[in-house]
């Protein structure tokens, strides 16, 4: 005869869940990213080699701050596949929340990547500005002509692919291949001003500028993964409205030690105590409360912990509504 307990599997280990059940997998099956960074790596790879050797060639600062910039994207590739692959592995004891986390801390080394970056890009550019130095034009501009018509075919796949799965990792992807796509036509704009006016400044010039845009995006990543890092409240969820919708509820007396954060993209968690009536029933509410936060607030794995003031110890705090009961009774 087999028992409910042995039905389930037991693992050994550090690294294993022991007769643990999970109703949330902690996992990510993100098979579209993962298609579409494989094909980003490959293409990114393929044309960071050929802007390396044109930057080189031309001598053009703006090619080489792109070809920099390319650099980065194939780390970042790398990286945020890693954060895939990652997240894709199941929970253990160790780690109950599996490594959906990983992604996030991918996307804040990227978001420091590209703002590294982009200060690389300002000092080599002041120093172009004072020392300008010739450009082989023609070698520039085929070579960003290229490179503009990669960047738009990747920015158009990794968009495609956020819009599909919601992935902080494919997002700061995305930012740094929006800032590749317009380094391209900065490029290719100040190559055709250069060839018009025999200005050389404008190749330092454009690449500040496209600089400041890569700045700004990956500031906007480290911001992002930085508030899911530090576990604050998602700003698509509002504490106040879940405290007071679970408040609203028949039985419910008070909520509060109410946590809300998220592990990862759009895979949130959230905790409570509930003081409950003496008429009350706890597992009913509970039911009652699981389906109110994931149907109104898209809230899939809470843990709540009944209370009754009059057992559980809250000090003047629980006073009131041990009174109030004993008022209604």
């Amino acid at each position: 005869m087999t028992t409910a307990s042995s039905a389930l599997p037991r693992i050994r280990g550090n690294n294993a869940v022991t007769e643990d059940y999970h109703h949330l997998t902690h996992r990510k099956e993100q098979r579209t990213s993962k298609r579409t960074l494989w094909i980003t790596l490959l293409l990114t790879l393929f044309f960071t080699i050929v802007e390396v050797v044109g930057g080189l060639l031309s001598n053009s600062l703006a090619l080489l701050s792109d070809s920099a910039h390319m650099m980065s994207d194939v780390l970042a590739l790398g990286l945020s596949m890693t954060a895939i692959y990652m997240a894709a592995r199941k929970p253990t004891r160790r780690y109950s929340f599996g490594y959906l986390r990983f992604e996030i801390i991918a996307s804040f080394l990227n978001g420091l990547a590209l703002a590294a970056i982009s200060v690389g890009i300002f000092i080599e550019a002041i120093r172009r500005m004072i020392q300008p130095q010739a450009v082989d034009m023609t070698l520039m501009l085929g070579i960003a002509a290229i490179g503009l018509v990669v960047n738009i075919v990747l920015t158009m796949v990794l968009s495609r692919s956020m819009r599909e799965e919601n992935n902080l990792n494919i997002k700061s992807a995305l930012w740094h291949f929006i800032g590749d796509l317009l380094s391209s036509v900065g490029i290719i704009v100040s190559g055709l001003l250069m060839m018009l006016t025999g200005w050389a400044i404008l190749d330092p010039i454009v690449s500040m500028l496209v600089g400041g845009i890569i700045f700004v995006g990956g500031a906007r990543i480290v911001r992002e993964s930085y508030l899911v890092l530090m576990e604050s409240v998602p700003e698509t969820l509002d504490l106040e409205d879940i405290r007071s919708d679970i408040a609203a509820l028949p039985g419910v007396q008070d909520v509060h030690e109410l946590h809300l954060w998220a592990v990862s993209t759009d895979h949130y968690s959230l905790t409570g105590h509930v003081l409950v009536g003496s008429g009350a029933q706890p597992f009913e509410l509970l039911s009652q409360i699981d389906t109110l936060l994931r149907e109104r607030h898209g809230i899939a794995h809470s843990t709540i912990q009944m209370e009754h003031p009059a057992i559980h110890d809250h000090g003047a705090y629980g006073q009131r509504f041990v009174s109030g009961l004993k008022a209604s009774t």
